[in-house]
């Protein structure tokens, strides 16, 4: 076609450049491109976990030094790394990059020659570190494009060979999100496909309830956040309805003047190997105490109360100082015109701590009616 650009969609050029077809274009260039470099960004941090379990597999081979280290490399790296403000590299997860690293050795095939400049010294671009399991020949290309970091991380604490590569076939077939891996292990769908007496069924039927993955939320994964530098509330704000509802609530309680001091919004704990991210965060200077915050934008559950119960136990057992009182959970859940306020006392020495609590807090008519003032505020906005 005469005048056709090389690279730009043939549907562009089957219509007259109106408006419309201006704002669709825009659109689609966005898109395509917030998909790309959210690829690109995960594809890096990959090989960059892989190529730091490279290093340390070939300083446990080869180490001049090693021997001084023994079982205690992995600790003591994790520290020096720490020191040096290199993200996501705590002792389980150094094990984990070694592991991947020994699990996948095919990836080395993937490397650019920007990479292959990175492999640790006594590595060879062609150099085998294991073997593929036979029983899934994997496209090392296939597996970086289709699989983020937090996918892969799934996938390398299985020990089972046969149970790997059954959750890396399902997982590509199903298009995945992370979640739905991380759920579809939880619930043994590959012990229950080996007792199934229709596996196909099962499959049907996994396939239809399971959660894709969206390539353009790809860059929104917490890994990724950390390894550009980037803070965690920006990993996780849900939505523009509960930043706007957050932004308000910490306004609202910094007014009240009860001695809430703001520490933290969108906190970010590890229980276990579990990343939990607390919405606001702020020490009362006159209770003595942590105040925990929990939106939901939702109806009232007790999974809501457990997950905040957990976090005030956290908080507990893990920030708690001399003279510092028992930490305070707030729950507030939302649906419509309706708000419910939960106060979780967890584990309060006598009662009271909680009628002094329960005087400087907020009542819960306060918070109620800010709460259902503010959200019919962003919802007609």
């Amino acid at each position: 076609m005469a005048g056709k650009k090389k690279g730009v969609p043939k549907a562009v050029h089957q219509r007259a450049l109106n408006f419309s077809a201006l704002v669709d274009g825009v659109r689609a260039v966005h898109e395509q491109c917030a998909i790309q470099a959210g690829k690109a960004v995960n594809i890096s941090l990959t090989l960059r976990n892989w190529l730091i379990g490279g290093y340390i597999h070939q300083y446990e081979l080869n180490g001049a030094d090693r021997a001084s280290y023994g079982e205690r490399l992995l600790t003591v790296l994790a520290d020096r790394l720490s020191d040096a403000r290199i993200s996501n590299c705590n002792r389980r997860q150094l094990y984990r990059y070694l592991r991947f690293y020994r699990l996948y050795p095919e990836i080395v095939g993937t490397l650019l020659p920007p990479f292959v400049g990175l492999l640790p010294p006594g590595a060879r671009s062609d150099e085998k570190v294991g073997t593929p399991s036979p029983l899934f020949r994997r496209d090392p290309h296939e597996l970086l494009r289709r699989f983020s970091y937090s996918h892969i991380e799934q996938l390398v604490d299985l020990d089972d060979d046969l149970q790997r590569a059954f959750y890396e076939l399902e997982c590509m077939r199903g298009n995945w999100s992370v979640r739905e891996l991380k759920r579809q292990i939880g619930v043994l769908y590959f012990e229950r496909s080996g007792l199934s007496k229709n596996p196909k069924k099962l499959a049907a039927l996994v396939e239809a309830s399971a959660e894709a993955a969206a390539p353009h939320l790809n860059i929104r994964d917490p890994y990724v956040f950390e390894f550009l530098g980037l803070k965690s509330k920006e990993v996780m704000g849900e939505s523009d309805l509960e930043d706007a509802l957050l932004d308000k609530l910490q306004a609202f309680l910094l007014e009240l003047g009860h001695g809430f001091c703001f520490e933290a919004r969108q906190k970010r704990i590890l229980i276990g190997d579990t990343y939990g991210f607390v919405d606001l965060v702020f020490y009362h200077r006159i209770l003595k105490c942590h105040v925990l915050i929990e939106l939901k934008l939702a109806e009232f559950s007790q999974e809501h109360m457990g997950q905040l119960n957990t976090y005030v136990s956290w908080f507990k057992r893990n920030m708690l100082t001399e003279g510092d009182s028992p930490p305070v959970g707030l729950l507030l859940c939302t649906r419509k015109d309706h708000a419910l306020v939960e106060y979780a006392l967890a584990d309060l020495p006598n009662r009271l701590f909680v009628s002094k609590y329960q005087l400087e807090l907020p009542s819960r008519d306060q918070i109620q009616q800010f709460l259902e003032a503010r959200l019919k505020e962003a919802l007609d906005a």
